[in-house]
């Protein structure tokens, strides 16, 4: 059953089956779902490479390239062109779609996966659980050299416990959803 989901997971991926697809794999039921009804509410996010064969294991798969792709959007000169013309042209969303770095889940589908907060996490989890290294100290604020990182976002001790992430979020603010994002909604003009 493992086997299935990854083939399937993985033409989701490349942009074989629609990316609006819904795949769940339910392994106290012994199901594998896939759900293609239109209206479920799903959010992107970031794909981690989990494939123990391919050298980026356990690395986001959105990397250089693909950022150098995004920019070279930026010097394109696309004026003119239509919508579908200059999607075309352009690298942009729908190419990280298809690369498989970004895939988009549901509810449903967020229930089996491991999402990570930041690349910044992943590389921390990496460091300490895959490649052995000691946790970074505690800090005792009370100390005057310590004082200046009493403001600083607290980040909570890497889990030990956790095999492998799947996905990381965009931005640790997108779980909060876009009408969180909205400052003073119920004040309009």
């Amino acid at each position: 059953p493992q086997q299935i989901v990854s083939n399937v997971q993985e033409l989701r991926r490349n942009g074989t089956l629609s990316y609006e697809m819904s795949l769940i794999r339910d392994i106290r039921d012994r199901e594998f779902k896939i759900f293609t009804d239109a209206g479920r509410v799903m959010r992107p996010l970031f794909t981690i490479e989990n494939d123990a064969k391919k050298p980026n294991r356990h690395h986001l798969i959105f990397n250089r390239t693909h950022l150098e792709k995004l920019l070279r959007d930026k010097e394109t000169d696309t004026s003119g062109l239509n919508d579908e013309d200059r999607e075309n042209q352009t690298y942009g969303w729908k190419g990280l779609l298809h690369d498989g770095c970004v895939e988009y889940l549901e509810a449903e589908e967020e229930e089996s996966a491991m999402i990570v907060m930041t690349p910044e996490d992943l590389n921390d989890w990496r460091e300490v659980v895959k490649e052995g290294m000691p946790e970074p100290e505690k800090f005792d604020f009370s100390k005057e050299e310590y004082r200046h990182l009493r403001l600083a976002p607290l980040k909570p001790p890497v889990n030990r416990k956790v095999n492998a992430f799947t996905h990381c979020e965009i931005h640790p603010a997108m779980i909060l959803g876009i009408c969180a994002s909205i400052s003073v909604p119920d004040h309009n003009q």
